[in-house]
């Protein structure tokens, strides 16, 4: 029943006492008017009460309890499925009160007081001393209304309270609201449940809507879902749009064949869809077994694009997945899009081959720049690469800025902790390094910093920040995030000096820096709290907290800011254009970085979104500094 027609029958507590076969009948005496029997003048039917079972009830009401609240008004207007309000809820009623009582075909056609009051505009409505409801007609006679009615209307709501299951899942909502919706409502829901499916992507056989199955992804049904959100990113990411928009014409990318290993979100679809409209034709896998998100992988497939990549594979399901990319028959890759380095390794391990037709490769992460300047030492290195990573756009804004607002997000998302006063340790004082410890220090925590670089652990002192060895804080502080690199930052001794529910996280590219391989072990319990969140429990019952297990943990557990990525993006696909079009004999086969004035086209191009203005040197301040006023203004070996 709604909260109107509720309050239009209610009464007050001495309503809930014992029913007898007719209404009783009221006489006020400090009243004037004649108080007549409710029965009587309503001429409403005699109601047989007697008590029932619920199951008995529902039966001879013929209704289930589903049916009840879909016909029944929510309380308030609001969820039909939602409780009364407990101010409006009656109390459980005691034995014989009738709370539980069914109706006789003929009584389930009584009219309620707010009906009978509605039906003639004559009456009036009047509240009794006692609390309950009259109606007063014109010439005076004051009617109670039918206090049946309220009881009636009980049984109704009590078995709908009763009866309603106990967990609502978002399908079964929607489909209470309506059974043939197909709106947005509907369709989130549809992504949620279908989430949840534990069949790998793997034993699947799926199809695009142009029939395609050169793809493996967590469900292809998502593809709707994942279109939104890829719509959204294009808002955020001005100078992708830009690139699309002035080089679709030219086609720079046109008999590019990119092969990529990059984290699957929204922003890298953008990415991707700019690459496809430059020409190129592109096949990608995920760099992280937990950052990809699944209906942006589904939308991808659904526009054409071969994507092997689903959230939470398995180890050997990440490399089947850039197998997959590579190894296709009549489709060799002549460019490589990596990010860690993995899909480069593995060429080099299966198919050194290919390295004959292929023109280049752009590395955007530490680990892989690293991996590429050891290939470049060691004389392994078989074609330029470009070195993204130490890029002045991708320093300054991907690592820095991305990383001051992710590293807040990625902890309060799996930890829902309050940062003041809490001691964090920052191992790592690089841009990354520099992001966290600004967020952090912002948030009132406690900051520590271990550093091996003189340099930066001089700015880290300049910024406020006390140096330390792990060794010297690791017993006391509260948060161990990592942010190096390299590998074995925090090892088994350390994590076994840690105290009680310490977090620990990462926040490097790679899941080398913690030692988690050390923790699989008998002697420790491994809890899952939740998704990406783990106890891992020493037998005295001390336990700390492990994040994505020791993987990037912005990525895994969070997102990252759209705006950031575009600037990462675009110097990626600026970085594939240059290589794949530069003459022979440009580049050799070493590492190189990005050309500063490609830099700085990649920053003007997002200068429109702050409606900023720059300032142009005159003929004469050129001709002083030394430079071209249309830039580079920077040297080449000027990094941030």
């Amino acid at each position: 029943m709604g909260e109107g027609r509720g309050r239009e029958v209610g009464g007050g507590a001495d309503q809930e006492q014992e029913l007898e076969s007719e209404p009783v009948v009221a006489a006020e005496a400090v009243m004037s008017v004649q108080v007549v029997s409710a029965a009587a003048a309503a001429k409403v039917p005699e109601v047989e009460l007697k008590d029932l079972s619920p199951s008995e009830a529902e039966s001879q009401l013929g209704l289930s309890t589903a049916a009840v609240g879909a016909m029944a008004p929510p309380a308030g207007g609001g969820d039909p499925e939602a409780p009364a309000p407990a101010a409006e809820r009656p109390p459980a009623p005691g034995p014989g009160s009738g709370s539980a009582a069914a109706l006789s075909p003929a009584a389930g056609k009584v009219p309620q007081a707010s009906a009978m009051k509605r039906s003639d505009p004559h009456h009036q409505h009047q509240r009794h001393r006692d609390g309950g409801e009259a109606l007063v007609s014109p010439d005076g006679t004051v009617t109670e209304a039918p206090r049946t009615v309220k009881k009636i209307q009980f049984a109704d709501q009590k078995q709908e309270f009763n009866k309603r299951p106990t967990k609502i899942g978002r399908r079964s909502l929607s489909r209470s609201i309506s059974q043939s919706s197909t709106d947005s409502y509907s369709s989130a829901a549809s992504y949620t449940d279908s989430s949840d499916d534990e069949t790998s992507p793997r034993d699947k056989q799926q199809k695009n809507s142009k029939g395609s199955s050169d793809f493996c992804v967590k469900n292809i049904k998502q593809a709707e879902f994942g279109r939104r959100e890829i719509e959204i990113a294009e808002q955020e990411m001005p100078a992708l749009m830009a690139l699309r928009k002035r080089a679709q014409g030219e086609k720079p990318l046109a008999g590019a064949k990119i092969v990529g290993c990059t984290h699957i979100t929204a922003q890298t679809a953008v990415l991707m869809e700019t690459l496809g409209a430059l020409g190129a034709q592109c096949r990608w896998a995920a760099c992280n077994i937990y950052s990809t998100l699944n209906e942006v992988a589904a939308a991808l497939a659904e526009s054409g694009f071969p994507v092997f990549a689903w959230k939470g594979e398995s180890e050997d399901d990440f490399w089947w997945c850039i197998d997959r990319c590579v190894n296709v028959e009549g489709w060799q890759p002549n460019m490589i899009l990596d990010d860690g380095g993995d899909l480069t390794h593995w060429i080099y391990k299966k198919y050194p081959n290919m390295f004959k037709k292929i023109k280049g490769i752009v590395e955007e992460s530490v680990t892989g720049v690293h991996r590429l300047y050891q290939l470049s030492k060691a004389g392994k290195l078989c074609v330029p690469a470009m070195n993204v990573n130490d890029s002045v756009t991708k320093q300054k804004f991907d690592n820095l800025y991305c990383c001051r607002e992710s590293i807040l997000d990625g902890l309060k998302r799996t930890t829902d902790m309050m940062f003041g006063g809490k001691q964090v340790v920052v191992c790592g004082y690089g841009e990354v390094g520099k992001g966290c410890c600004a967020a952090l220090k912002a948030m009132g925590s406690i900051v520590y910093v271990t550093e091996i670089d003189p340099i930066c652990a001089l700015q880290a002192c300049m910024d406020g920040f006390r140096l330390v060895k792990l060794n010297e804080v690791i017993r006391q502080v509260d948060i161990v995030i990592t942010c190096t690199g390299n590998k074995n930052v925090v090892t088994r001794e350390h994590l076994d000096r840690m105290k009680n529910s310490c977090i620990v996280c990462n926040m490097g590219h790679s899941n080398t820096e913690i030692d988690v391989a050390s923790l699989r072990t008998p002697e420790l319990t491994w809890e899952r709290v939740r998704s990406q969140v783990d106890h891992v429990i020493w037998p005295d019952g001390k336990r700390i907290v492990l994040l994505a297990e020791g993987r990037l943990l912005n990525l895994s557990c969070s997102t990252v800011p759209t705006f950031v990525l575009s600037i990462t993006a675009t110097t990626q696909a600026l970085a594939l254009i240059e290589l794949y079009n530069a003459p022979e004999g440009r580049y050799k086969q070493d590492v190189y970085l990005l050309p500063k004035k490609m830099d700085e086209y990649v920053a003007s191009l997002h200068l429109p979104t702050f409606d900023a203005h720059l300032t142009e040197l005159t003929d004469e301040q050129a001709k002083y500094l030394g430079l071209n006023k249309n830039g580079p203004f920077k040297p080449n070996y000027y990094r941030y």
